[in-house]
């Protein structure tokens, strides 16, 4: 297997936090984040396979949630543990690499983890389960028929709704349409993982879970699981918010991620 570098991106002086994106975007999600917190924190904002500017996973296994792991691995050197961010897939890998190395793991924020695997096996005749199930296999039908445009349609009008996409100027349509296929295999990793509600369990650790007010069933049921997995952890709501909160309400949630973090 080749072992390709990550673009990260690094401001601030201070405690190690590493901000991981969601599926179809980049580091540059974190851009008015990294802004609010570089005056008291080393911000690390990493691509993940084939986003930004990190290459696209090339190997002929499918990706799984410690492929993209791995890229976080050469922040991970120091004896000091790092305090994680993460958003929607993002916020999956964070919890991740919490319950595989808790033990370099200083906290954790995530808004709305999309760790599906929960879905699959505490209700997989769910409604949030099944409308997952349906539009990772219509996103995954309109790729392999050549439609990469379409096919990255129906990503953004399930997260945020019919018309979304309209409503995107053509730049960030472009970009979230080449990187649909790596979206997909996002999607096959969160659905094979392992992680469990258990593991998940043993968790101890600040751990600060958000969810937006106005989101999905899927995330919003995942909220819900995880306040059974984590009762020791902080669970919060953040008013009319959907799941791209930290995009569509950055400072909202930029606020209660620094206050999360300044608490520590």
């Amino acid at each position: 297997m080749e072992t390709r570098k990550p673009h990260i991106r690094s401001v601030g002086q201070g405690p190690t936090v590493v901000l991981l994106h969601s599926s179809g975007s980049s580091g540059r999600q974190w851009d008015g984040l990294m802004t609010a917190l570089q005056s008291r924190y080393r911000l690390h904002a990493v691509d993940l396979h084939g986003h930004g500017s990190t290459p696209a996973w090339a190997d002929r296994h499918h990706l799984r949630l410690e492929n993209d792991l791995a890229l976080v691995q050469p922040l991970l050197t120091s004896d000091v543990p790092v305090h994680l961010v993460g958003h929607s897939y993002g916020g999956a890998l964070a919890l991740k690499l919490a319950a595989l190395m808790p033990e370099r793991i200083a906290s954790v924020a995530v808004y709305e983890p999309v760790l599906f695997r929960l879905l699959l096996d505490y209700q997989p005749r769910n409604r949030a389960t099944t409308e997952v199930l349906i539009a990772a296999q219509s996103i995954r039908n309109w790729f392999e028929l050549g439609h990469s445009a379409r096919a990255a349609q129906r990503f953004v009008d399930f997260w945020s709704g019919d018309g979304a996409w309209e409503r995107l100027p053509p730049v960030p349509q472009q970009l979230i349409a080449a990187r649909i296929g790596s979206v997909i295999g996002h999607f096959n990793a969160l659905f094979s993982d392992s992680l469990t509600r258990d593991a998940l369990s043993r968790l101890d650790l600040p751990i600060l879970c958000m969810t937006g007010a106005q989101t999905r069933p899927a995330p919003r049921r995942i909220g819900e699981l995880l306040r059974y997995a984590l009762p020791r952890a902080t669970h919060e709501v953040v008013a009319n918010a959907g799941h791209m909160g930290p995009v569509t309400h950055g400072q909202a949630v930029a606020w209660r991620i620094g206050a999360f973090l300044d608490a520590q």
